[in-house]
């Protein structure tokens, strides 16, 4: 990939196109607590983004991509996840790892050196964490939030927010240690725990998880 354009753009970039791919309205204060940045330096960043013509900012405060900020962005999405789905699927790695290791490959790998990955792989359609490759249709049908799950719904996990990889790595790591991954069954189990929890049967095991974590696991019931 040819970078005309620094690091820190890259990384807000990334970031807007996640946030507002989950849902979200996009503003100064996601983006600083997204990024673990001050408020200030991210007033500062947006408003360099906008003279560059990167972004968009509109007078709620939202923050929108330009046709040439979601164009990088996209690229940027694109080549991140497809070396997530090589280091877990070839390599080996877990998903908390798989997504570190794709972020320090990721500037210094050539675009035909990621398509060449992207070809040998069979052009996967989605990253290890169930969302979409730019460009690609999900392998899935309308999913559930895991929180909103009826329980005793028979159902498999097919996709894990993109607000798990960047704010809450405790939560893919204890998929991981539990080898939970795409595909797994999984059913909530009990609804009568502490306000807060929810229990769930995963893979055949028993295990508790907060209503917050819940809400980033994405299911497709039979």
């Amino acid at each position: 990939m040819t970078n005309s354009h620094s690091t820190t753009v890259d990384k807000y970039l990334e970031a807007i196109y996640c946030i507002a791919g989950e849902g979200e309205i996009v503003r100064p204060s996601r983006l600083a607590y997204w990024l673990a940045v001050s408020a200030p330096t991210v007033s500062d960043a947006l408003q360099r983004l906008k003279r560059d013509g990167w972004v968009e900012l509109g007078a709620d405060r939202s923050v929108t991509l330009t046709e040439s900020g979601a164009r990088t962005a996209t690229a940027l999405i694109r080549r991140h996840r497809i070396l997530e789905r090589w280091l877990t699927d070839v390599l080996g790695f877990d998903w908390a790892a798989a997504d570190v290791e794709a972020d320090r490959l990721s500037s210094s790998i050539s675009d035909a050196v990621v398509d060449q990955i992207d070809v040998s792989m069979g052009s996967p359609s989605t990253c290890p964490h169930g969302n979409v490759i730019p460009g690609r249709v999900a392998p899935y049908g309308v999913l559930v939030a895991l929180a909103d799950l009826e329980p005793g719904t028979p159902s498999f996990i097919r996709r894990i927010s993109e607000v798990a990889e960047h704010e809450a790595p405790a939560l893919l790591l204890m998929l991981a240690e539990h080898s939970i991954k795409e595909g797994t069954e999984v059913k909530v189990s009990d609804t009568s725990l502490e306000p807060g929890e929810v229990a769930i049967t995963i893979a055949g095991e028993p295990l508790t998880l907060s209503i917050e974590a819940a809400k980033l696991i994405w299911v497709e019931t039979l």
